[in-house]
């Protein structure tokens, strides 16, 4: 994949210790072809755009990338794909990983976090859509589990190194794994129900910190703050 540069398209260019060889990139709405209210550059085909026109954003992507993103079913779960040359679109998962060049890991989000991360060796990468049912691996409704859309995408790269998830190959994977936090909902705009800081505080006491009570009852959450607690615990 070529690197991005900042003011070859209307896009972002994540600022981490990437290393070399390895290289992200934020869409946003512009440099599309999509009408209102989908304009202009939107990629997603669960919304009511015009089919043609979500390809046509997709294909303007993968040209400007060079490499042909992998876009996911994305359902809040914690499921993670390898990507092959061949791996078509609408996998369900909501993190994919890549070792083989010609395909880029791709996440889509509005509110959500998205998450990269890169082995500093180059040879892994992966990307997550982290919401807060994600993170606190509840998935569509389950109980709340130590084991988040973070952890699973971390052991995934665990094993595709040749480690046991469970053992001293996972704690250096991670000490060598690099992460990129990417923009979503601030904690001044997520407003939840308790029952979102009790998933999280089940598992990690610590993510009370995470949420501020309001006069309604209701509670703001610091979603990238979650994320960090998840990933240093």
């Amino acid at each position: 994949m070529p690197k991005p540069e900042a003011g070859a398209a209307p896009w972002l260019v994540p600022d981490w210790p990437a290393p070399p060889g390895v290289h992200a990139v934020f869409t946003t709405r512009s440099g599309g072809v999509s009408a209102p209210p989908f304009d202009s550059c939107n990629l997603g085909d669960h919304v009511r755009d015009e089919p043609a026109a979500v390809a046509a954003n997709r294909a303007r992507l993968a040209q400007a990338l060079g490499v042909r993103p992998v876009f996911l079913q994305q359902v809040h779960g914690t499921e993670v794909l390898e990507l092959k040359p061949d791996t078509p679109d609408g996998a369900v998962a909501d993190a994919c990983l890549g070792t083989q060049p010609g395909v880029a890991c791709t996440v889509m989000v509005a509110d959500c976090l998205p998450v990269l991360f890169a082995h500093r060796s180059g040879r892994v990468v992966a990307a997550a859509h982290a919401g807060w049912r994600g993170l606190a691996g509840t998935g569509t409704g389950g109980a709340p589990s130590a084991v988040g859309v973070l952890e699973t995408t971390l052991q995934a790269l665990v094993r595709a190194l040749g480690g046991e998830s469970d053992g001293s190959s996972a704690a250096q994977v991670a000490a060598d794994t690099v992460v990129w936090l990417g923009p979503c909902i601030g904690p001044a705009a997520f407003e939840v129900g308790t029952e979102v800081r009790d998933a999280f505080v089940a598992t990690l006491p610590d993510a009370a910190q995470a949420f501020q009570a309001q006069p309604s009852g209701q509670l703001m959450a610091n979603l990238p703050l979650l994320a960090r607690q998840r990933l240093a615990a």
